[in-house]
């Protein structure tokens, strides 16, 4: 079945900078595109970004363009998030997704917290 695991986010102060990773497992990732969304506490899922499958094609939402980038790794079955410059308003439970903005799924596992605070 499909399986997305989350990794890499901590406790950061305001401007400094995480990596998120998600492996993917139990479909062919490098035929899909793939998003990281994101749900801060008592708010709902967040779309932040998606890649294309080929990983030539990235959007973004408003809320962190020019700060976040996308990428991803067919040979390791891996989506990764590059976040830079974070604020406070950062602050959520990362997951990645199979699917764009469009239409993606709704994540199961259990993501990645992110905290921006000083």
């Amino acid at each position: 079945q499909v399986q997305l695991v989350e990794s890499g986010g901590g406790l950061v102060q305001p401007g400094g900078s995480l990596r998120l990773s998600c492996a993917a497992s139990g479909f062919t990732f490098s035929s899909h595109t793939m998003s990281w969304v994101r749900q801060a506490a008592g708010k709902g899922l967040e779309w932040v970004s998606d890649i294309n499958s080929s990983g030539g094609r990235t959007s973004y939402a408003d809320s962190v363009k020019g700060r976040f980038t996308i990428s991803r790794d067919n040979a390791k079955n891996t989506v990764y998030l590059q976040m830079n410059s974070l604020k406070p308003e950062d602050t959520a439970v990362y997951y990645c997704a199979k699917g764009g903005s469009d239409g993606y799924t709704r994540p199961a596992g259990q993501g990645t917290q992110v905290t921006v605070s000083s």
